[in-house]
């Protein structure tokens, strides 16, 4: 079941970190225009190294200027 998690977890780092780079931003930047993040913080996300909470996606969306649910609109499977 960790196994999963963990899979998950890189999945969504790595879409993360695709907006991110096809917006044309750094993780300072993101880190700047969001509210509390830092760039360790986005580093650990893209790196699927964080569960996050709702309010640091939110944070995280403000960062990349996104709307947060964009954040969550990628492939995986809710059943595993």
């Amino acid at each position: 079941m960790e196994k999963l998690k963990e899979e998950k977890l890189k999945k969504f780092g790595l879409h993360i970190k695709q907006l991110r780079t096809d917006l044309n931003l750094s993780q300072d930047n993101v880190a700047l225009n969001s509210d509390k993040l830092i760039k360790a913080t986005i580093s650990d996300i893209e790196n699927g190294k964080r569960n996050l909470s709702f309010t640091t996606l939110l944070d995280l969306a403000k960062g990349l200027g996104k709307h947060p649910k964009e954040l969550l609109d990628f492939d995986f499977d809710l059943k595993t």
